[in-house]
């Protein structure tokens, strides 16, 4: 964290264009569009939203300790008359003029992330690995889109050494902004798969709009993509037409500049050897499933391009955690034993649910315990979604799936494709499905939730762990 405030009052003013109000501070030390975790000398954003309009709440967010707000100027009548405010004509435009103004600022290494599955795992592998290096700023959370990647930037302090930013989209021409925005020295796809087909014609077309990323980098920067992915061809053509020279890929593919040569896959970590641009590493991974693995070396490449110690960098990955919703663990207190909770319900779509599945699969037992799926409509996948859900059912074969729940209209496809024997309930919604997954549970179970954020699924994730309290769950192989 920088010692430094992270703008002085008028900095902010003239990127944003701003007519200064009432007593300002001298300086801010962050940002914020919500009234309800304002720090004391944060600069809270009054940003208009579909459902709130942020204006509602400066009067909260200055009460919190806000050192100054930013409204528009239509605005302006609401509140007192010495109230410490920058003034402006639209505050979402203004947050984005921060946002270039922070990275003319900045000397740092940024690296941008894309792609449909991994973008948040990544760029959290990636601060945690820089961070050991160098002061590293990260977007928080899932801050991907029009609001969340200039905020991002604006909160970036100047003095930082690397810097990562994730990029996400549901449309065509989403990324292209953002990215121009960011201007990244490194862009990482991690892949490219079908989703969100609701928007789109077909993957060949997520594959163009990801490529958009491509369009913000700065000369001399290279793009890192996934060798084994089946639009990696795509996408080189893409950057090669931009002029870009440097494309770096990595999989497990024998063409890979960053090649997975081994993997050692366990419940709850990997151990991985690699040749990461032609030095060989051996690491442990402190989370599991081959994906993770492959991700892995888009990071190790993209710390090595960024002028990170490579070495370093690969026994950082040990310490790297699952983010919220994300993979998740806890043991679960039930009758007679202990049974495991992994918590995926923060998204879904089928390649990610084929990888949660696949970490379900090798995830340990007890003597009597079943791993069990409880599964939730994975949504924005367009005409081809029934299939789509019932193809689920074989990952569920692959990876011995026991038993498995299913919530929501488009789940009943996989419910009424799974044989006899896997089925152990179904409901219109996860509200519904709630007590039939909470009384199912015994111990030495593996239970695994996940499903579109639309899906609700982290209902079920809070009941089993107020009916079972526990705590966070460890394998011997991580420790």
């Amino acid at each position: 964290m920088s010692a430094m405030p992270l703008w002085t009052s008028a900095a902010m003013a003239a990127a944003m264009r701003a007519q200064a109000k009432g007593a300002l501070p001298e300086a801010v030390t962050g940002i914020s569009i919500d009234s309800r975790t304002i720090a004391p000398g944060d600069a809270y954003f009054a940003i208009r939203g579909a459902v709130h309009d942020g204006h509602d709440f400066v009067a909260a967010a200055l009460k919190a300790g806000a050192g100054l707000a930013v409204v528009e100027a239509a605005q302006r009548g609401r509140f007192a008359a010495d109230a410490p405010l920058l003034v402006v004509d639209d505050v979402l435009a203004a947050l984005v003029d921060l946002a270039r103004a922070a990275r003319a600022r900045l000397d740092a290494k940024v690296i941008a992330v894309t792609g449909s599955v991994g973008k948040t795992s990544t760029k959290e592998a990636l601060r945690r690995v820089l961070g050991a290096q160098g002061e590293t700023h990260a977007s928080a959370a899932s801050f991907n889109n029009h609001w969340g990647v200039p905020l991002s930037l604006a909160r970036c302090p100047a003095t930082a050494r690397f810097a990562i930013f994730e990029i996400g989209m549901n449309h065509a021409n989403e990324i292209e902004p953002l990215v121009k925005m960011v201007r990244p020295l490194v862009a990482i796809v991690t892949t490219v798969e079908p989703v969100h087909l609701e928007f789109f014609k077909g993957i060949e077309a997520i594959a163009d709009a990801k490529a958009e990323i491509f369009e913000g980098l700065e000369p001399g920067g290279a793009v890192v993509l996934n060798r084994d992915n089946s639009q990696f061809a795509r996408l080189q053509r893409r950057a090669k037409k931009l002029g870009i020279s440097r494309i770096v890929s990595f999989g497990a593919d024998k063409k890979s500049d960053a090649r997975l040569l081994e993997v050692s896959l366990h419940a709850a970590c990997s151990a991985v050897h690699a040749d990461i641009l032609g030095h060989e590493v051996t690491y442990k991974l402190g989370m599991p499933g081959r994906h993770m693995a492959i991700n892995s070396l888009a990071v190790l490449t993209a710390a090595s391009l960024a002028g990170a110690d490579l070495a370093l960098a690969s026994l950082s990955l040990s310490q790297i955690e699952p983010a919220a919703g994300r993979g998740v663990r806890r043991t679960l207190e039930v009758a007679s034993g202990e049974a495991t909770l992994i918590d995926e319900s923060y998204n879904a779509n089928p390649a990610s649910m084929a990888a949660a599945l696949s970490v379900l699969g090798a995830a340990a037992v007890g003597p009597h315990g079943r791993r069990i799926a409880v599964l939730g409509d994975m949504l924005e996948l367009g005409p081809t979604s029934a299939a789509l859900h019932r193809g689920l059912n074989e990952a569920i074969k692959a990876n011995h799936i026991d038993l498995v729940y299913c919530c929501g209209p488009l789940m009943r496809n996989l419910w009424d494709a799974l044989s006899t024997g896997k089925r152990g309930g179904y409901a219109d919604s996860a509200a519904n499905l709630e007590a039939q997954a909470v009384a199912a549970i015994r111990a030495g179970d593996a239970i695994m939730v996940k499903g579109s954020l639309g899906s609700k699924m982290k209902t079920i994730v809070n009941a089993l762990e107020k009916r079972f309290p526990g705590n966070a769950a460890l394998d011997e192989a991580a420790v």
